[in-house]
């Protein structure tokens, strides 16, 4: 994990109240459902990995294009965790789903940076290969709600 900050509260008048001294303390004491999800982890990985690219890039160049990036990359683990939310599989099956196009958004990006030598070839396919798993982790999601089986590849003659 990255460096521990600590959480300066207010001064109360009951003394009786717990103070955590991190938040990294005060957030183990409880997870939210969609925290729980392996893809929401990925996507946060995901976020993680490209933001982290994108603040050692020089700030004149291709200003619209980091900034969709930054969006984009930042929308599927917003989407899982809204989603997760909501009171009705189907609702969470559809925030699934555009957890699904944002990753796509990023795919797409993450091609026209690598073309434009803004990403390394290196950079780039890392890159890519969260994408291709966190969209394998959704469609396996998306089909665990819909009761749907994983098909069974068919032999050929």
């Amino acid at each position: 994990m990255k460096a521990i900050e600590t959480i300066f509260w207010p001064q109360s008048s009951s003394a009786a109240i717990l103070k955590p001294q991190t938040i990294i303390e005060y957030m183990s004491d409880y997870l939210f459902p969609f925290e729980k999800l392996d893809v929401y982890q990925m996507a946060i990985d995901l976020a993680d990995k490209v933001l982290d690219l994108l603040e050692k890039l020089p700030q004149n160049k291709h200003l619209r294009l980091l900034s969709q990036m930054e969006s984009a990359v930042t929308s599927p683990s917003q989407n899982i965790a809204e989603g997760r939310g909501r009171q009705y599989k189907k609702e969470f099956i559809q925030f699934l789903h555009i957890a699904q196009g944002s990753v796509f958004e990023v795919v797409t990006l993450n091609e026209i940076f690598r073309r434009r030598r803004v990403f390394t070839d290196e950079q780039a396919y890392e890159v890519r290969l969260l994408c291709e798993k966190i969209d394998r982790k959704l469609n396996g999601l998306i089909n665990s709600l819909r009761g749907q089986k994983r098909k069974k590849p068919t032999e050929s003659n």
